[in-house]
């Protein structure tokens, strides 16, 4: 599906540019904002990364990636060039937007490396095979599709399928749940 809106977007069909901008936005906003931690900056980056999608979307080539994942690459490039700019405005409280990010309270991965659930579960995906430990992370952590997942991987759908759920078959036996 979003393949044919990015193949049709690089046709120039607006049309097809407007059902692209409704289906992946929401995603592509909370990648942007994880990233830089405030709305408006995230807003000014999805925006931006659209209008680079629309520019290159005829550039897009289904062989290399899956098209969430060619968006997301572009969002993320983006952030990342956005908090390098040397005249970065300062945070609301006049903090460094990366030492704002610190702050006071650990942020989302330090809370989880910190816990001991977070502790077993990492346990338990270490004794995982590689790709289904891939499979999972890419499916739970970035929110990939299996269908995205397969392309992503450059395995059959059904055996992407297959590792997600023997994976967290054996998550589940080792966690005790």
């Amino acid at each position: 599906m979003l393949k044919n809106l990015l193949g049709a977007c690089g046709q120039g069909d607006r049309e097809a540019f407007h059902r692209l901008y409704r289906e992946t936005s929401p995603k592509l906003f909370g990648v942007a904002l994880r990233i830089v931690r405030r709305e408006d900056w995230a807003e000014d980056i999805v925006q931006e990364s659209y209008v680079s999608i629309w520019k290159h979307a005829g550039d897009y080539r289904t062989q290399l990636s899956a098209p969430l994942t060619w968006m997301t690459s572009i969002v993320r490039n983006r952030c990342l060039d956005w908090l390098r700019r040397p005249n970065l405005e300062l945070a609301e409280d006049d903090e460094h937007p990366l030492d704002a990010m610190a702050g006071d309270l650990a942020g989302p991965l330090e809370q989880l490396q910190a816990s001991t659930e977070a502790q077993a579960l990492a346990n338990c995906l270490g004794r995982l095979e590689a790709r289904m430990r891939q499979a999972i992370a890419l499916a739970f952590f970035d929110g990939l599709s299996h269908s995205e997942l397969a392309d992503h991987m450059r395995e059959p759908l059904g055996t992407v399928k297959t590792w997600v759920r023997r994976g967290l078959e054996r998550l589940k036996t080792c966690l005790g749940t």
